[in-house]
């Protein structure tokens, strides 16, 4: 197989729960946050997603709603729901981002790319869509994946950081002309940093290529707002943020409750 073709190739990705992040703006922010600490948070039925209004902190804006959901008809049912509170509480939407829980498999992508390779077949034929299936079979039955396509709330991180990025794709830096396994070591090296901050930082990962401006969203949930800037200033040496990482804006704030309960949009 050529360098040319593997490059070309995306690596194989799995998915889970819808997101959508809603930033809004209220001209009263006192009587908001007021009626929104009141509301007696309830969870979702089990198996049926989650959400989070947040009070931002520092942004132009004032409060961030977080909705997980199973499928997307699931989050246009949440979007209904919390639009009541939005006209009660003469919120204004000034930004979303709607996306999707994400797992990249970057490391088995590039292993099955140079076993076509060297059986003398290519990417995608029979042989490697039975193996890449078989592999994601195992991928999926991995609790370490599981907690990263559907995600559970940690009570014990109020904190709550979001950011969209993308990866670059000017000359002499594009992302998506690297070959496959340079993009796999690089990820590979970027996880091992986040893994420094397990049990301290709850990371969630969505892709939204297809759903959104921007290719990803990064959720992180923390005890302690320090470690946003600990875990984003170390990430952001390593070789693949330093050379191809393109940030949005970064909305930081704290849970005010854990979630609106249901209510119709009329």
């Amino acid at each position: 197989m050529s360098e040319t073709a593997i490059a070309a190739h995306p690596p194989e990705t799995v998915e889970g729960w819808y997101a959508l992040h809603q930033i809004y703006r209220t001209a009263d922010l006192d009587t908001a946050h007021a009626k929104l600490s009141a509301i007696a948070g309830t969870e979702s039925p089990s198996g049926r997603g989650w959400s989070r209004w947040v009070r931002l902190i520092g942004s132009p804006a004032d409060l961030m709603v977080i909705h997980f959901r199973p499928t997307l008809d699931d989050i246009a049912t949440a979007q209904d729901a919390s639009r009541h509170w939005v006209n009660t509480l003469g919120l204004e939407q000034v930004y979303s981002f709607l996306s999707v829980t994400e797992a990249g498999l970057y490391h088995i992508t590039a292993q099955l790319a140079a076993n076509a390779d060297a059986r003398g077949g290519k990417v995608g034929d029979e042989a490697y869509r039975t193996e890449m299936s078989e592999r994601v079979g195992a991928e999926l039955d991995s609790d370490h994946v599981k907690r990263r396509l559907y995600p559970e709330p940690a009570p014990d991180m109020p904190y709550v950081c979001f950011y969209p990025m993308s990866k670059r794709r000017d000359a002499g830096q594009n992302w998506y002309s690297l070959p496959l396994d340079e993009r796999s070591r690089l990820m590979h090296a970027h996880g091992l940093t986040g893994r420094k901050y397990a049990g301290r930082i709850q990371q969630i990962i969505t892709g939204a290529i297809g759903f959104d401006a921007w290719e990803w969203g990064v959720t992180l949930f923390a005890r302690d707002p320090l470690d946003f800037k600990r875990i984003v200033t170390e990430m952001r040496f390593d070789e693949v943020s330093a050379k191809y990482a393109e940030f949005g804006d970064f909305y930081v704030g704290r849970i005010l409750v854990a979630e609106a309960p249901q209510a119709s949009a009329g």
